[in-house]
């Protein structure tokens, strides 16, 4: 079974990614995956860059608890997360999710599973740049909401 987490501040190649998350295991028929971009908006601002931070050794942690929750609710094979920290201008990537499994829907379901978990679990934080300056993104009511319907609350949300 393949299942690992990377913070860094280089790019990732969803093609590499993949490919390895399916290699040497026949009994992947599906593989699900969720790629985050920086985008031009945010809270009705302009956005001309993310800058992404973290706490080194505790977030792989909490993201490795995540894909073992994930691994108890699914029946999947495998699961990659890729994370980037830094500052990310408009476009680029910022996340991958993963998921393999033998079927399509274990796949989405988990790689949605782990996505909303990331969203509200993980210890990031975001500021984002706009042309009036930059700030701190507070956790979303939207987030917390996504993931209390796998039976997981969270109050992040101011």
């Amino acid at each position: 079974m393949n299942y690992s987490v990377s913070i860094q501040k280089e790019d990732f190649d969803l093609s590499h990614e993949v490919a390895h998350l399916r290699k040497g295991d026949p009994r992947v028929g599906a593989v699900c995956s969720f790629v985050g971009t920086v985008r031009s908006h945010g809270d009705g601002q302009t956005v001309t860059a993310l800058e992404l931070e973290h706490y080194a050794g505790m977030t792989e942690k909490s993201i490795e608890k995540m894909i073992t929750l994930a691994r108890e609710r699914f029946d999947i094979w495998g699961a990659r997360v890729v994370h980037r920290v830094g500052v990310l201008n408009l476009e680029d990537q910022i996340v991958l999710v993963a998921v393999s499994s033998a079927h399509r829907a274990e796949s989405f379901k988990a790689c949605e599973f782990l996505m909303d978990y990331l969203k509200t679990q993980a210890p990031f934080w975001k500021r984002e740049c706009t042309p009036e300056g930059s700030h701190w993104v507070d956790a979303r009511v939207s987030d917390d909401q996504a993931l209390a319907k796998w039976g997981i609350q969270s109050d992040n949300a101011i």
